[in-house]
This record gives C-alpha cells, structure tokens and sequence, in this order.
C-alpha cells in the first residue's frame, strides 16, 4: 500500500512471476466521451516506488459505493450480503460480512424449516446484522475518504501523520490485538439481540464463544471449537460441571461438552464452573454464572427452541 500526496495505490500480488493487479484512483470520468485508459492514469506513485508497467493485460474502472439496505427482511424475502450492504475495498471486509450473514441466517432458516424453532427465531436476523453492517459501511466511507481525498487535511494524515504514528501504535500488544480483533471480524457481538442472556466471566450472552486450544485430556487434544461443527445447540463447561447439568442435557437432547480448565481459559474470559449456551453459528446465547439447570430450561422454552435429531 503506498500513500502519496495526490496519488494512492494498493498492489496485490498475483499467481507468475511479475504480475500483479494495482488499484488506484481516478477523477470522475462520467463528464468524458469515451472511457478511462490506462494511458490516462497519473504514474507518479509508480515512478516513486521504481515500479515500471511492462504490459497491461486488464484495465477497468468502477465507481466505489457505500450503502446499507433500510432492511435485511420483508416478509419471506432476506438480504445478505452485497444485496444488504455494499462498500469500498478498505479492510477486505466485504467477502467477511457476506459470509457472516449467510451463516447467521442460514442456521434460523434450517431451525424454523425443521420445526426445531418458531417462525419468531427469523425475526433476530436482521437486528444482528443489520447494526454491524451499519457500522462497518460508516468506517470504510471515513477511512476510504481519509486515504483517497485530495484535501490539504487528508494530505497530512496520509503523508506526515500516518507513517510516524502508526509503526509507534503497532508496537504495542493492545493495538495489535484489537487491529487483528477488528480485521477477523472476532469482535463482533450480538449482545442487543433477544437470543442473549446473561454473564458469566468477562463473557456475554452474545459474545463470540473465545476459541481455546487443544487440551490433551478433552478428545485427542481437540479444541472446544471442534464440537461446534454439529451446528447443534450445545451446552459448554469449563471446569468441573455442577450438578445436574450433565443429566438435564441428556434428558432434553442437548449437547454436552466439559473441558479440563486451563489458566489460558481464564485469559479468554471463561468463567470456572459457568454454563455458556452456544447457539448453531458458535456464539453464546445464555451465559449463567449460577450453572442452574432451570435457567437452560427458561431460556430453551421461552425461545420456543426444539432439540433432538435433525428431521430429514
């Protein structure tokens, strides 16, 4: 990536030797006869950096939009993914959030289909989504304008203040940790929606279940994300599990994991003892610090939540 003070570029590499595709920016073409070519774009950047262009084998424009849908659903018809919301290239977040509506939906849409939930389960797609999507088409607008707009402010924070701040903040853990939190989408939380409750530890119900690594006393060192590809509901312990826990899982058709504690657990927010209801999508639903099997039974009625064997 390569900040300049009136041109910005972005090159990624590409399959053989000496090939790559470069994104720039142009000024607006709609007032031109004929279209933007490649003869056409300033190679100031270029010629700064010592990149020489040998050959051209595509060339396009297109113009970069920043949208949301007023709504992810009516009636029986969903958006998601480029169709709900729409962005610049800043962050690669698009491929991400596509992904994530498919999957937050696609787990409700099996539910209902499969008379393992009512028809009110669909109504909590559009809350969880739509308020990231929201959120992250606002961030790439302001962070796409501070890298391509030709304004003296922009300027400065491209060439003076960006490359002296940002190799200082990158140094610290925090920083990074949030900056990778942030780009891998692991951040995000459903904490407003109706299928949330509780805490337990520095967990919410809502929160993105921490992924732990493998434990050699817990099925051959398998991580706790493992039992996640069931796509099931599922009760998790870390720790020793209280009484009654186990049995009432049993008895309603409810996974069951207990995993040895570790001290890393801790770290990640897990609470000894706890009972973290994880939804199909791997993001908790009810976190209970007491571990009482009546509050799973509340929370599975009063979500109208069906287990046992899927239907075929």
């Amino acid at each position: 990536m390569a900040l300049d003070e009136s041109d910005f570029l972005g090159a990624f590499p590409m399959r053989g030797s000496g090939r790559a595709r470069l994104i720039g920016t142009a000024k607006s073409v709609r007032d031109r006869p004929q279209a933007l070519e490649w003869k056409d774009v300033s190679t100031t950047v270029l010629e700064r950096l010592g990149v020489a262009i040998e050959r051209v084998n595509w060339f396009s424009t297109y113009h970069v939009h920043h949208r949301v849908a007023r709504h992810f659903r009516k009636g029986r018809t969903f958006l998601l993914g480029d169709a709900a919301h729409i962005h610049s290239p800043v962050g690669a977040q698009g491929m991400n959030t596509g992904i994530s509506d498919a999957v937050n939906l696609a787990w409700k849409l099996g539910a209902v289909l499969h008379e393992r939930a009512s028809l009110a389960l669909l109504d909590t797609y559009e809350p969880e989504r739509i308020a990231f999507a929201q959120r992250l088409v606002a961030t790439t607008d302001r962070v796409f304008t501070a890298v391509t707009s030709p304004g003296r402010i922009a300027r400065l924070i491209r060439v003076v203040i960006a490359p002296r701040l940002l190799p200082v903040l990158t140094r610290a853990a925090f920083v990074r940790r949030f900056m990778f939190r942030t780009v891998s989408q692991t951040a995000v939380h459903y904490r407003q929606s109706n299928l949330s409750e509780g805490r337990a530890g520095g967990l919410k119900g809502g929160d993105r279940l921490p992924w732990i690594g493998g434990q050699k006393d817990h099925e051959d060192g398998a991580a706790n994300f493992a039992p996640l590809r069931s796509l099931n509901w599922q009760v998790h312990v870390y720790g020793g599990a209280a009484p009654g826990i186990a049995a009432f899982c049993a008895a309603r058709g409810l996974d069951f994991q207990s995993f040895p504690w570790h001290p890393t657990m801790q770290q990640s927010g897990l609470l000894p003892g706890a009972v973290y209801l994880i939804r199909p999508d791997g993001y908790v639903g009810l976190a209970d610090a007491k571990a009482d099997p009546a509050n799973l039974e509340r929370y599975l009625e009063s979500r109208a939540v069906a287990l046992g064997p899927r239907r075929r």
